[in-house]
């Protein structure tokens, strides 16, 4: 027997101002509960220091969050010099202290300038990657350390925004980068380049593929909201199921195309891009999904949302 899924059905995208030193499922189950929603899933764990943009997807907009998981983000962050921690981060233990305070601006200047562009990473034992099936921090937590791979990511732009000179200096730095990318990483490379040490002491997500932190709405607001009225009323918050698939190629159907489409079958479309991974609407504007095009001009279901309830 199908099990009965609990909650009130509730479709879209709610873009939510993580709060500091919570985790994102905790975020997520807390914003879950005030939708008293059936079905929700993240888009890419922020950790419990970090605050700032997370897309929250709802019902049939979780079939798309893996268009999110792959986009680039934007961060603002600080950066502590002299100061080595096991997690790279304020949360741990401290390892190393260093005088740093013969470090210059320019010096930092000239070091961030080797981060920019395609780089090398290895990630934390704090992060999420899994290996052997479980998460690195677990390993990590229990005093294990484990070899990782080298990781190719994209640090589109880096730049310094503020430096604080003294014996740990601090340096405020926005930063775009590819998905896979490790803030803290980042920073303990960049300590060890300097030859201080370094760890990240606040960190805040900006931008979520195209969703931006002015688009974000705080948990203590949605709380705030929920008191004032029924559930429905949050609703008007949620963006529209296919706002994370901007960047893709639109491709309208008719109305009998789109049926067939709904069967499963590929269908026939004028003017559309050779090749890919398209959103597809019926020319009433109805988002039926994504699909792919095929060499001979059609193009086929991939992930389709499912209107009947």
């Amino acid at each position: 027997m199908a099990r009965v899924r609990r909650g009130r059905p509730v479709d879209g995208i709610l873009l939510l101002d993580k709060p500091l030193g919570v985790s994102s499922n905790h975020a997520l189950q807390s914003v879950k509960r005030l939708y008293e929603a059936a079905k929700a899933g993240h888009t890419g764990s922020l950790d419990p220091l970090a605050t700032g943009v997370l897309p929250l997807c709802f019902g049939e907009a979780t079939k798309f969050s893996q268009y999110l998981l792959d986009a680039d983000k934007a961060y603002e962050s600080t950066f502590v010099l002299g100061t080595v921690t096991d997690t790279g981060d304020a949360e741990g233990r401290v390892l190393e202290n260093n005088n740093a305070s013969d470090v210059t601006q320019s010096e930092v200047v000239t070091a961030l300038q080797a981060f920019e562009g395609e780089i090398e990473q290895i990630p934390s034992m704090f992060s999420a990657i899994k290996q052997g099936g479980q998460p690195l921090y677990k390993l990590a937590r229990k005093g294990l350390e484990v070899e990782r791979k080298a990781r190719s990511v994209v640090i589109k732009t880096l730049q310094l925004r503020a430096f604080r000179g003294g014996e740990r200096p601090e340096m405020d730095i926005y930063l775009e980068c590819s998905k896979g990318t490790y803030v803290r990483s980042l920073a303990e490379d960049l300590g060890r380049l300097i030859g201080c040490g370094a760890f990240v002491s606040a960190l805040r997500r900006t931008r979520a593929g195209p969703f931006g932190i002015d688009q974000s709405i705080t948990l203590s607001a949605l709380e705030g909201l929920k008191g004032t009225g029924e559930p429905g009323e949050l609703d008007k918050l949620l963006l529209p199921t296919d706002s994370a698939l901007g960047l893709l190629p639109l491709v309208l159907l008719s109305e009998s195309s789109g049926f067939y489409m709904r069967q499963g079958q590929p269908v026939m479309v004028s003017n559309a891009p050779r090749d890919g991974i398209v959103r597809v609407a019926l020319d009433s504007g109805e988002f039926l999904g994504v699909g792919e095009m095929l060499d001979d001009g059609r193009v086929a279901p991939r992930r389709l949302i499912v209107t009947e309830r």
